[in-house]
């Protein structure tokens, strides 16, 4: 049987993509003399969050996905980023190709916000392989890609960071179910608010008037004036 080996040499931003894409650069080695005359190959990406360290700022924002840092020690699990298929033309000994990965902004998505709470640094991922190989030089037989190939890569963040600006410029995305938009998009016809980030921005002012200020002892037990209210001088 004829013995795979993969790594990973690289990755890059898809600018003509149509959507966030990254393009993760592989060289395979198949050993022996036979020719390879197709690979089809199926890739499991994942994050290693315990293969690197995290500042105070990004383990603020890793807490939803794994909990105060006290409990890392049992809670930063693998997290799963992608998976695709690949198919390879054939080859001889060592060929390299272009394993794209289409990603979402989503932050309902645990990688997504994985990524999105890093502030630099490198991503330890881990890229998992199988499929079938078809391989021969005086026949054609098929065999299994073992489901033990792997290869470990670190991915730089300014990579995603430069994919997500090349698709929402200075911008973020968020997912609201369909009758929370409909509320929304109520409230914007209502104040003939001219964009989102405006309808979003009343909103959030709105709240902020009606929120208590800050803790303080001084103000314990006030009452607060309703609107159009005077208070004594």
């Amino acid at each position: 049987m004829t013995e795979f080996a993969f790594t990973c040499t690289g990755v890059r931003a898809d600018a003509y993509a149509a959507g966030p894409t990254l393009v993760f650069r592989l060289r395979i080695t198949a050993g022996g003399d036979a020719p390879v005359h197709a690979l089809a190959l199926r890739c499991q990406i994942r994050i290693e969050p315990a293969r690197r360290g995290y500042g105070p700022a990004e383990a603020e924002g890793l807490a939803d996905l794994f909990g105060e840092p006290s409990r890392w020690g049992s809670t930063l699990k693998p997290v799963q980023f992608a998976q695709v298929a690949l198919m390879v033309p054939g080859f001889t000994g060592e060929t390299e190709t272009d394993l794209a990965v289409p990603c979402t902004y989503d932050m309902d998505i645990a990688a997504t916000r994985y990524f999105s709470a890093l502030e630099g640094g490198e991503v330890p991922l881990l890229m998992l392989f199988s499929g079938t190989a078809f391989t021969g030089a005086g026949g054609f037989h098929v065999e299994p890609v073992p489901w033990d190939r792997e290869a470990p890569y670190r991915m730089p963040v300014a990579v995603w960071r430069e994919m997500v600006e090349q698709h929402f410029p200075g911008c973020g995305w968020l997912r609201l179910p369909r009758d929370a938009m409909d509320e929304l998009l109520a409230f914007r016809s209502r104040h003939a608010l001219a964009s989102w980030e405006a309808t979003v921005r009343a909103l959030l002012d709105a709240a902020a008037r009606t929120e208590p200020p800050p803790s303080d002892p001084a103000w314990a037990g006030a009452v607060l004036p309703r609107a159009g209210e005077r208070t004594a001088p």
